[in-house]
């Protein structure tokens, strides 16, 4: 048996879920001398991405990963929305996770199981087995807080959240939250997807410890209320940012060409994850503020989905004579991008976000001002955060004729404001600046997150000596 204290880790399929998980693999191994196994389930259409994260994991250095075979899903399991999916995905395949946990229970000094929120159901096989149990959140503490208070707001409340005549008031947060910006996933309180949900946030409470992809200077309040004991929360440990530390080998980059040809902080970033796509009509409309607002931009396009899930080329789909128009101002690229590495750039002066958390924290460590686009999931929550709270983002609101849509107009005027010199830009870049510089500093050799990292760290060394 190996001597060093060794971490099982299940990540859901969900890139959003899969690249937090690994670097905080990362840092266990690198920085803290633990030894990981990665149990990696079915990741569905990300696969070749997720393969190109495995292969350039530091084997040498104690970090390994299984890839669990795909479970049966029938025709209507596919077609069910993203998170039921990932959740079913999972679950049936927990055959597999307890014979990779039986294996390293006997190979290993195996301390703990450390989950995604989708995993949970993982928690009785940890326990079979004698291992603690433990979850990795890979969203903001608000968020958190508000799936912890998840059962007893179902118990109140009899009408859709939306339409909740006041405000939830997530204690030690500095903003009320409104129904209508609750996370997707429970906005509609007779489908299988809030089911799932609250199921699931049911079982955070067996959880050993919740590590949060949070840091106490971005969230205090929140984190701070979780800590306590009133709550009767699991231990929290705000560990964050866990963001791309590196990335993927690319043989050709000409992105990164066209960015070194532009002046610093000269362009916007345009891109929305991974998962969802504007609608024809909508791209229209932000293809063509982009163009009046005369600003330079690299959009990562994604095609609106068919049923087929087939995508065609952006010209199908860009207004007539767009991509001419903006040849050399603009660079367009298809499907996936190394994000981490374009924010890098000091070409790159704005991003312009879905507000996924993975995308917020990395602009934050970059320094990035950012336009919110939310489109589903967490985000909308994201961004009352980013927008209200923290205000470092500018957010373009949809038409008042109820078509839904965010105009051209409103989207040129937003663009403008983030990307030329002015008062709202300066106050956007001060508050900014100040995140980053905290962002770095609370994983530095006396950060909070890096505490709080030690502190977990700890308890599981002292679980060696009980095996």
């Amino acid at each position: 048996m190996e001597q060093s204290p060794h971490i099982a880790l299940l990540p859901s399929p969900g890139m959003g879920h899969f690249i937090p998980m690994v670097e905080f693999a990362k840092r266990l191994t690198l920085q803290h001398n633990f030894s990981t196994t990665l149990i990696v389930p079915d990741p569905g259409p990300n696969v070749k991405l997720q393969k190109a994260f495995l292969e350039a994991l530091p084997k040498e250095r104690g970090m390994s990963y299984i890839l669990l075979p795909p479970p049966n899903l029938n025709a209507f399991e596919f077609d069910l929305k993203f998170e039921v999916r990932m959740a079913i995905t999972i679950s049936r395949s927990l055959p597999s996770i307890r014979d990779v946990l039986n294996s390293l229970a006997a190979a290993t000094n195996l301390v703990a199981l450390v989950v995604d929120f989708f995993g949970t159901h993982a928690f009785d096989v940890a326990r079979e087995f004698d291992v603690p149990p433990y979850m990795l959140f890979p969203s903001t503490s608000m968020s958190l807080s508000l799936f912890l208070h998840l059962p007893e707001l179902d118990a109140k409340v009899s009408c859709q959240y939306k339409d909740l005549p006041e405000p939830f008031h997530i204690p030690g947060c500095r903003i009320p939250l409104h129904g209508k910006d609750f996370p997707e996933p429970v906005q509609d309180r007779n489908s299988i997807s809030y089911q799932l949900v609250l199921n699931n946030v049911k079982m955070y409470r067996m959880a050993e410890g919740i590590i949060v992809n949070s840091f106490e200077e971005l969230e205090g309040g929140v984190i701070k209320a979780l800590r306590d004991k009133v709550f009767q929360n699991p231990p929290v440990y705000p560990v964050g940012p866990l963001v791309q530390t590196d990335h993927i080998s690319i043989s050709s980059s000409p992105f990164e060409k066209w960015l070194d040809d532009q002046p610093l902080g000269s362009v916007l970033f345009i891109c929305f994850g991974s998962l969802k796509s504007l609608s024809h009509a909508q791209l229209h409309e932000l293809a063509f503020g982009i163009e009046t607002s005369q600003k330079r931009f690299l959009w990562v396009f994604r095609s609106p989905k068919y049923s087929n899930d087939e995508r065609v080329s952006s010209s199908t789909f860009l207004p007539e004579g767009f991509v001419e128009r903006t040849k050399g101002r603009g660079f367009i690229m298809s499907d996936w991008a190394p994000q981490a590495r374009i924010l890098r750039h000091g070409s790159t002066g704005g991003f312009l976000t879905h507000c996924g958390w993975n995308s917020a924290l990395e602009s934050i460590v970059n320094g990035v001002p950012m336009i919110a686009w939310p489109l589903g999931a967490e985000q909308r929550m994201n961004a009352v955060m980013l927008s209200e709270d923290l205000k470092i983002v500018l957010w373009p609101k949809a038409n008042e004729d109820g078509d839904g849509l965010v105009g051209r107009v409103a989207i040129a005027n937003v663009v403008k404001n983030l990307m030329e010199e002015g008062e709202e830009r300066k106050q956007i870049c001060e508050r900014m600046r100040d995140l980053k510089d905290a962002a770095a500093k609370v994983v530095s050799r006396e950060g909070s997150s890096t505490n709080s990292m030690l502190k977990l760290i700890s308890k599981w060394k002292q679980n060696v000596g009980d095996l």
